[in-house]
C-alpha cells in the first residue's frame, strides 16, 4: 500500500505562483493511492494540469474518429490505390519524425503555451483542407503537414507537463494516458455511426469532429498559465529563485537570460538511449499491426475476435495505468521497469509464436493472453520511457533533448510495421520468437546504459514512497 502525500505549494512552485492551500499543506490519502476520478479531480499541477487533461482528452477522441476512418476514406472517397495511399502514409510518418525534435528546439526559445496552441490550429487548418483537396500532389503535402504538427503537439504536451508536474510526473503520465485511452476509445465508437452510414458526407462529418476537436483542445490549451522566459519547462527550485531575487536588493530584478544549453545532437549519451528507445516502443505495432495480421494470416482463430484486442488495451490502460505508474516512480525504477519492458515484450512473443501451431481456442487464447502482455509491456514502457527521457537530460536543456527523445516514438511507428510485414512475419513463428529476444537483449542494455549516465549525473537514489514495500 502506498502513503500519498502532495505539497499543495509544488503546484505553484512549478507555475511561479504561490500555492494554493486547501486544507492544510499536506494532504495524506487513507489507504493507497486515490482512484483514478479523484486524482482527475485533482491531477499533479493542479487547475492548468487539469484542463490540459480535458484537452488531449478532447483531442485525443477527434484523434480515434480520423484513425478509424482515414484509410477507408482515402481509398473509397478519395480513390488512392495501395500504392498512392502506402506513399501516403510514408511521407506523412517521416514528415512525423521532423515534428518532435522541432517543436524541443523552439519550445527552448518560446512558450510552450503558445506553441501548442499553434500545433492545433494547424491541425486544425490542414484537416479541414482534406474536404476540398483530392488531388494526391496536393494531399502529400497537406497530410505530411499534419503529421508533423501532429507529433509536435504531442511533444509539447509532454514538455507541458514536465513543467507544471514538477516531480510527480509519472503520475500525470499515468493520468493523461487513462485519459487519452478513453477518449480514443470514444472517438473510434463514433467513428464506426459514420462508417456504417458510408457516404462522402458521412465521411465529412467525420472529419469536421476531428478538426473541431483541435479548435477545443486549442481554447482549453489558451486557458492554462505559463511562466515568462526561455525554456521554462520546469520552474527553478525555490531556494535558487530567493537566491537570484533578493528582496531589498537593489540589484535584484529579472534573472538574466541563461545561455544556451548543450546540444542533444553532440551528445553521444543521450543519442544511444534515444536509438535504444526505438524498439522498447514496438509494443505499439505489436497491438496495432502483429496481432490483427497474425490472426487473419496465420492462426486459425475467428476474425471477430480482433476488436477484442483494442477493447482489452484500453480497459487496460484505463484501470492499471495508475497503479503502474505508483509502482515505477524515479529514474531508477524506471530503468527496471526498462527490463521488465522486455520480458514481458518475450513473452508476448512467445504466445504469438504459439498460437500459430493450435486450433481455433487454443489460438483465441494465445492471442488473448499475447494482448494483454503487450497492454502489460505498453503499460511499463509509457511510465519508464518518458521518466527516462527527463532524467537522462541536463535541465538547462531539457526541452530541446526531449525534443529528441520523442523521436523514438516517431521512428518506431513508421520502422514498425514494416518490420512486422516485411521480416517477423514473412519468417513465421522463428521470426517472432528472435524479435521478443532481440527486444529483451535490448532492454537490458537499455537499463545498463541508463544506469551508467544516471551514475555520471550524480543523480541521486529515488525514495520510495512512505509505507511502500521493499
Amino acid at each position: 500500500m502506498y502513503l500519498d502525500v502532495e505539497i499543495h505549494g509544488m503546484a505553484g512552485t512549478a507555475t511561479g505562483r504561490p500555492g494554493m492551500r486547501r486544507g492544510g499543506d499536506i494532504r495524506t490519502t487513507r489507504r493507497g493511492e486515490p482512484g483514478l476520478i479523484a486524482q482527475l479531480r485533482r491531477p499533479p499541477g493542479g487547475r492548468d494540469a487539469r484542463i490540459m487533461l480535458l484537452a488531449q482528452a478532447l483531442d485525443r477522441a477527434g484523434t480515434g474518429v480520423w484513425a478509424a476512418s482515414s484509410v477507408l476514406y482515402f481509398t473509397f472517397i478519395v480513390g488512392l490505390d495501395a500504392g498512392r495511399l502506402g506513399l501516403l502514409l510514408g511521407v506523412a510518418g517521416v514528415a512525423g519524425i521532423a515534428g518532435s525534435p522541432l517543436a524541443g528546439h523552439l519550445a527552448d526559445r518560446f512558450p510552450v503555451r503558445a506553441l501548442l496552441i499553434g500545433c492545433h490550429l494547424l491541425r486544425l487548418g490542414t484537416l479541414s483542407a482534406l474536404l476540398v483537396v483530392t488531388e494526391f500532389h496536393l494531399l502529400l503535402p497537406v497530410f505530411a503537414l499534419t503529421h508533423l504538427a501532429d507529433r509536435a503537439a504531442k511533444t509539447l504536451e509532454m514538455l507541458f507537463a514536465t513543467r507544471v508536474a514538477g516531480e510527480r510526473r509519472a503520475t500525470y503520465q499515468a493520468l493523461s494516458r487513462s485519459s487519452a485511452n478513453a477518449g480514443y476509445a470514444l472517438g473510434a465508437g463514433l467513428a464506426a455511426i459514420g462508417l456504417a452510414i458510408g457516404t462522402r458526407g458521412a465521411y465529412h462529418v467525420l472529419i469536421l469532429a476531428n478538426a473541431l476537436s483541435f479548435l477545443a483542445a486549442a481554447a482549453l490549451v489558451w486557458r492554462t498559465r505559463e511562466p515568462r522566459g526561455r525554456g521554462l519547462v520546469v520552474a527553478p527550485p525555490a531556494d535558487e529563485e530567493r537566491d537570484r531575487t533578493a528582496p531589498g536588493d537593489p540589484t535584484s530584478g529579472p534573472a538574466p537570460t541563461a545561455p544556451p544549453g548543450p546540444s542533444p545532437w553532440r551528445d553521444r549519451g543521450y543519442l544511444r538511449f534515444v536509438l535504444l528507445d526505438v524498439p522498447m516502443n514496438l509494443d505499439d505495432s505489436i497491438l496495432t499491426v502483429g496481432l490483427p495480421l497474425w490472426l487473419v494470416s496465420h492462426t486459425t482463430a475467428p476474425h471477430a475476435l480482433i476488436p477484442a484486442f483494442l477493447v482489452i488495451n484500453t480497459v487496460l490502460v484505463v484501470a492499471l495505468q495508475l497503479r503502474v505508474s505508483a509502482r515505477v516512480q524515479g529514474a531508477r525504477r524506471a530503468t527496471g521497469a526498462v527490463a521488465w519492458y522486455g520480458l514481458t515484450t518475450l513473452a508476448c512473443c512467445v504466445l504469438l509464436a504459439a498460437a500459430a501451431g493450435g486450433g481455433v481456442w487454443a489460438a483465441s487464447a494465445a492471442l488473448l493472453a499475447a494482448a494483454v502482455l503487450g497492454t502489460a509491456a505498453e503499460l511499463m514502457r509509457s511510465v519508464s520511457s518518458w521518466e527516462l527521457a527527463v532524467r537522462l537530460a541536463p535541465r538547462e536543456a531539457r526541452a530541446s533533448y526531449l525534443g529528441v527523445a520523442g523521436m523514438a516514438q516517431s521512428v518506431q511507428k513508421s520502422a514498425g510495421p514494416l518490420l512486422l510485414t516485411g521480416a517477423v512475419m514473412t519468417a513465421g513463428p522463428a521470426g517472432w520468437l528472435a524479435l521478443g529476444a532481440a527486444v529483451a537483449g535490448l532492454s537490458l542494455v537499455q537499463r545498463r546504459s541508463s544506469l551508467r549516465r544516471l551514475d555520471r549525473l550524480g543523480t541521486e537514489p529515488e525514495r520510495a514512497p512512505a509505507g511502500s514495500p521493499r
